[in-house]
């Protein structure tokens, strides 16, 4: 008999979700030197992602706390990286 398990999402946390929704949007940036994440400054790509957030935010998980988890997840990136910018 063929035993088969609930798939789980491609994240485990909610940030992890919202790092996920900016990052398909566009909105943030990986270091390719460090992989540290980094604010594009783009708006139209953070509108992309509040609207993503609003439309489809994880199960169980209210649209307001969707878009409050990607303005916290903003508000604790910069626009550089930290390594970067320390060896010049």
């Amino acid at each position: 008999m063929l035993m088969t398990r609930e798939r789980r999402p491609g994240f485990r946390t909610l940030r992890g979700w919202a790092i996920a929704v900016l990052n398909d949007a566009g909105a943030i940036r990986e270091c390719e030197e460090h992989g540290w994440m980094q604010d594009r400054a783009d708006p139209h790509a953070r509108e992309r992602a509040f609207e993503i957030a609003g439309r489809n935010p994880p199960h169980g998980i209210s649209s307001e706390a969707a878009a409050l988890a990607i303005i916290e997840v903003l508000e604790g990136i910069a626009d550089t990286c930290p390594e970067c910018t320390s060896r010049d």
